[in-house]
């Protein structure tokens, strides 16, 4: 009899505890929520400030075990560029079960002690109601959140099965899982998952039918904050197979793409240092083997507070033109002031004499490979006004080593199938690549801008201190250019002393 009291008593004092401890953790989570709210808020404005959007909460319910509420997407007041028009929103549902083991957490199995563990699924309304037409009126996506003692979250995202079809558009997607996990402070944050497969078909703006299909895209990376407020980490995205079709003929098919960026600091802090690297195993074009490619890019030794600067005001600048409706209105001269406020701004990020490498850009078929591979060593610019081409180049560009080389047969059997795209027979499409490649090869010597060796088109060029070399020839710069009719390329020439006209006889 003592025994069962006292087990009673134990399950009773459990019990006690356990509410207690809920509803302290319930009242925690929501004391953090402001936090949260405004943590967001600033990664939004920091990294997508064109977005225009802004989070709030709303409905708070606290229960003992299990709370709920509402999170609000929705334009920032006074923005005319805004995803969302005014008025609108895009509503979450979040049922968040209180630690220290949420109940939503334990159906899962999960016995590790957390503050919380919500549930969110997406609102149907009249932003969000194409998205639920797609999911046959369901949420597109389910997010599980599991929320730390420490402020961290892991979130499991399953982005739903999609089966649409209406008319000639169709939707079907197989669905895909992701996981996101973050620190309190939102400083490293990492991205895993995959889906396996996708379908659309939609009509183009000649009223063609088009279909882009992929399967097996696999995405992952990480990132954190630096010290002057920019992100650095790794990412690599894969895809097995994508196809682009029309009118029901297969156009494209490029398989084997993957995708690998990597940003890291110095070893001093000061300075970033990145790499780009893509691959692409095939693509073949109507049935056409256009053979497969890479790329290796680095930029290297980017000053942290010159790019930060630099983000700051191209997004300020950017998003100062998306404000312009009459500009808006003009997508000629909206895509030249875009242009031009890239290039105005790019002079800044030359502050910590970045190094631009190129090893290799290539392409390669069944007859060889092309390859192209450049070192561009960048400087901070004098203030100095220059008075010649060689000065003005002197002042951004140390030095520049360029080589490329193209195989004669890797070229002819690249044009022998573009001329099988455009309608040529086998026999005709290899004569016609023969003499376009022949062709290329002499107009190029012709002109000295590349050689031929053993069956190979090949030119370098190297650039420093006002001289060129062009494949061994070395030249100062004002000649190279005029090699292609651009004297002076803007840069004033002295004014010639006026000569008096002779009397007339």
């Amino acid at each position: 009899m003592k025994k069962s009291v006292v087990a009673v008593g134990v399950i009773v004092a459990l019990g006690v505890v356990w509410t207690g401890a809920s509803w302290f953790t319930g009242k925690q989570l929501e004391s953090r929520l402001a936090e949260m709210v405004v943590q967001a808020n600033s990664e939004i404005k920091r990294s997508a400030p064109e977005a225009g959007i802004e989070l709030s909460y709303q409905n708070y319910q606290r229960g003992v075990f299990t709370s709920r509420m509402q999170v609000v997407v929705k334009p920032v007041a006074g923005n005319q560029t805004a995803w969302l028009k005014p008025g609108q929103s895009v509503v979450l549902d979040e049922v968040v079960s209180h630690g220290p083991f949420p109940l939503a957490q334990l159906k899962s199995f999960n016995v590790i002690p957390s503050m919380a563990f919500a549930r969110t699924v997406l609102v149907n309304n009249e932003v969000t109601k194409p998205l639920f037409e797609l999911a046959n009126n369901q949420s597109p996506f389910e997010i599980n959140t599991r929320i730390s003692y420490a402020g961290g979250t892991h979130s499991d995202i399953a982005l739903k099965a999609l089966n649409y079809e209406k008319g000639n558009d169709k939707v079907a997607f197989s669905g895909g899982h992701f996981q996101l996990e973050a620190d309190r402070d939102g400083k490293n944050v990492s991205l895993t998952g995959e889906a396996e497969s996708g379908l659309v078909n939609a009509v183009n703006e000649y009223d063609q039918k088009v279909q882009l299909t992929f399967n097996n895209l696999n995405v992952s990376g990480n990132s954190r904050m630096t010290g002057f407020d920019e992100r650095v980490g790794d990412q690599r995205l894969s895809l097995d197979k994508m196809t682009i079709g029309v009118e029901g003929k297969e156009l494209a098919v490029l398989e084997g793409m993957v995708l690998n960026g990597k940003s890291d600091l110095s070893k001093d802090g000061k300075s970033i240092n990145t790499q780009l690297d893509y691959t692409l195993n095939s693509l073949k074009v109507q049935n056409q083997d256009l053979g497969t490619g890479k790329l290796s890019l680095k930029i290297g030794n980017i000053d942290g507070q010159a790019w930060h600067e630099f983000s700051q005001k191209y997004s300020k600048e950017s998003q100062a033109l998306l404000s312009d409706a009459a500009l808006q209105q003009n997508p000629v001269v909206y895509q030249q002031q875009a242009m031009a406020v890239l290039f105005n701004n790019l002079p800044i990020l030359l502050k910590g004499e970045p190094v631009i490498t190129v090893a290799p850009l290539s392409w390669k078929n069944s007859k060889g490979e092309t390859n192209f591979n450049l070192s561009l060593f960048l400087k901070n610019p004098a203030p100095a006004e220059p008075q010649t081409l060689a000065q003005e180049v002197d002042r951004s560009v140390k030095s520049l080593d360029s080589k490329l080389t193209i195989p004669m047969d890797m070229a002819t059997e690249f044009m022998t199938q573009i001329a099988k795209l455009e309608g040529y027979g086998e026999e005709d499409a290899g004569k016609l690549a023969n003499q376009q490649v022949k062709g290329l090869a002499a107009m190029g010597q012709m002109f000295r801008i590349t050689k031929l060796e053993d069956n190979t088109i090949s030119t370098s060029l190297q650039y420093a201190n006002g001289q060129v070399t062009l494949n061994g020839d070395k030249m100062p710069l004002e000649d190279f250019v005029g090699m292609f009719g651009m004297p002076g390329l803007g840069i004033p020439e002295p004014a010639a002393p006026a000569v008096p006209l002779a009397p007339q006889q």
